[in-house]
């Protein structure tokens, strides 16, 4: 199971890493990935938290900072992160469609 998963750092999550196709793994493989991954999305909206009270204390310090590069590094920090919450909910959402699918 453990290698069915790897960290990713920018996402600060594991993700899957699967093997072969989806259909190739028995039932109670199957069963046990989505379980485990049941756990890691669950704490996506953590992490999503986490990575906008970033963004926060970013534009704060964007919104008084009087050097013009100093802005641009704070808004490609602001941008970088902005781009880390969407995958982030592209795999949160990533479940739903295999859960339902899963289902039928």
């Amino acid at each position: 199971m453990q290698n069915d998963f790897v960290w990713d750092d920018r996402l600060g999550i594991f993700v899957p890493n699967l093997n072969k196709s989806w259909e190739k793994y028995d039932t109670s493989t199957q069963e046990a990935i989505m379980l485990h991954w049941e756990k890691i999305r669950g704490r996506i909206p953590d992490r999503i938290r986490e990575i906008e009270d970033t963004i926060n204390k970013l534009q704060d310090q964007l919104s008084t900072e009087e050097h013009f590069e100093v802005s641009c590094e704070l808004n490609n920090k602001i941008a970088s992160l902005a781009s880390v919450i969407n995958d982030l909910w592209l795999w949160y959402r990533l479940n739903q469609s295999i859960t339902s699918k899963a289902h039928d």
